[in-house]
């Protein structure tokens, strides 16, 4: 099934685990993504970043690629722009046929947030598209310290910014960062701000930079009120050793069969993630009957 995240995102949010938003750059990673979801009896958001699809994966091949592969699946899957800043660039992913957008204005004072994460929810929710936004500030992983506190997520002012914005779901900055973090260090988050987030705004929360956070700290985010983890660095690390380690092997592999090397690498890796999150098994349709909502 190819649908925006919202529905998939309550559901989590009322059943208390998480759903892997996993970024994408090609068929590859998308079939081991929906190869999983489907296997796991999961739902999945696939991302994409505006650098990722300008660089490599063009959003107008993508989209009509992964919609396709998604409705030959019984599991909900969503694509979704990642990090969108710029409105030409959301407007783009929503024009390609992405089924969600991530409007990030968290670099601009509230105000101003709120004004560009209105304008976006107001587009996406016209399409019946989903829209994400995200309130504080999650960093680069190489400068993490565990003292930045005073650039995560207020719980009174993301209240204030939800009830204006009407976004479907909310980013939130508790201590985790994007990319790869330094050799030996494991984030601080913050969970007594998470509970008081989750028990402020009763919505789905988002937590970005999943990659490197260790799974004690994701087991305890999810427990703790996360319902979607942005999953980039690790996964495309798990295809580079697979890679690697195929080739060092058998320098003269196809190039077809080094393909599926990392890409059952990286089904690997998501389903083992799926069932830490506990997104696994809830959408077995032989004993589901779909999700209710208020």
């Amino acid at each position: 099934m190819y649908v925006s995240m919202k529905d998939m995102l309550w559901h989590a949010h009322k059943n208390n685990y998480a759903v892997m938003a996993i970024n994408c750059v090609n068929m590859e990673q998308a079939k081991a993504i929906i190869q999983s979801a489907e296997e796991e009896k999961s739902a999945v958001i696939i991302n994409i970043s505006p650098r990722q699809m300008k660089a490599h994966g063009h959003g107008d091949i993508l989209a009509p690629m992964i919609k396709g592969m998604a409705e030959k699946v019984s599991v909900p899957v969503a694509f979704n722009l990642d990090h969108g800043a710029d409105l030409e660039d959301i407007t783009a992913a929503m024009k390609y046929g992405f089924s969600s957008v991530m409007i990030d204005s968290s670099s601009y004072d509230f105000e101003e947030n709120v004004r560009r994460t209105q304008l976006v929810a107001s587009l996406a929710h016209g399409m019946g598209l989903s829209c994400e936004a995200e309130l504080g500030h999650v960093g680069m992983a190489k400068e993490a310290d565990n003292e930045k506190v005073d650039l995560y997520t207020d719980p009174q002012q993301a209240k204030e910014f939800v009830e204006q914005t009407e976004c479907d779901c909310l980013a939130v900055a508790i201590g985790t960062a994007h990319g790869s973090y330094p050799k030996g260090f494991v984030p601080k988050l913050d969970f007594d701000r998470l509970k008081l987030l989750k028990e402020t705004l009763q919505r789905p929360l988002v937590l970005h930079g999943g990659s490197g956070a260790g799974e004690e700290n994701i087991r305890k985010a999810v427990a703790y009120g996360i319902n979607k983890i942005n999953v980039c660095t690790d996964l495309f690390k798990h295809a580079r050793i697979a890679t690697a380690k195929a080739l060092e092997e058998n320098p003269e592999i196809d190039y077809m069969d080094l393909c599926i090397v990392a890409q059952d690498a990286m089904k690997e890796f998501i389903k083992s993630y799926m069932r830490v999150i506990g997104s696994s098994g809830r959408y077995d349709f032989d004993k589901y009957e779909g999700p209710e909502f208020d």
